[in-house]
């Protein structure tokens, strides 16, 4: 019982790191992410926060992980049991924008944060975000496509584009709101993305409030 209560006090302290670390990246990027201040925010050594992860890189990396883990559950599957085609797509659609426009960091979306930060860069945290953002865009891309299949798109959709348009909306909100203060971006998005699809009377389909 000692080693099971042992082993679960240590995932809590891991899952509370790495909480702090998507907090202060959201803020500041990925790169204020450093040992020395994670330990200062919860009150720990500097040895109990690296001997969690052994370096800053690999807190880095399972940071990335965390915030695409639950982008992905709050996005994708809450909507995965709609029927195929359209109506899953336009849902899809609005759960996105909702995540975009309040993800529960304080300095918006990390995942649209941390792709401006490492666009240019080499590394194994590039490589993370650039895996992560390909297997997204691999999910609404195959929805496109059984929208395609099922003839609620016309047939000669480019899916490429579609999910282009819809990911340059998205990821403008954060910016939006942040530093311009536009208080209409979740609107002005979905609207933008319903355009893309065609779909002329937004008020009335899934997802709206």
């Amino acid at each position: 019982m000692a080693g099971r209560a042992s082993a679960q006090a240590a995932l809590e302290t891991r899952r509370s790191v790495l909480g702090a670390a998507a907090e202060l990246a959201s803020m500041e990027g990925l790169d204020s992410v450093t040992i020395g201040r994670l330990a200062d925010r919860l009150g720990m050594s500097k040895a109990g926060v690296i001997g969690q992860f052994g370096s800053k890189e690999r807190l880095q990396l399972e940071t990335v992980d965390l915030v695409a883990k639950d982008a992905r559950a709050r996005v994708w599957e809450s909507v995965r049991h709609l029927d195929a085609g359209l109506p899953r797509l336009l849902a899809l659609c609005a759960s996105w924008v909702r995540y975009a426009a309040d993800p529960g960091y304080p300095g918006g979306c990390l995942l649209t944060q941390v792709t401006y930060d490492y666009d240019g860069r080499d590394g194994a945290v590039h490589d993370r975000i650039a895996a992560v953002r390909t297997r997204w865009r691999d999910i609404v891309r195959r929805d496109i496509d059984l929208a395609v299949a099922a003839g609620d798109l016309p047939p000669e959709t480019d899916p490429h584009q579609v999910v282009f348009g819809l990911e340059s909306l998205a990821v403008g909100i954060t910016p939006a709101r942040l530093l311009h203060g536009d208080s209409r971006t979740e609107d002005w998005a979905l609207r933008g993305m319903y355009a893309i699809l065609g779909v002329k009377n937004p008020a009335a389909l899934p997802g709206r409030e």
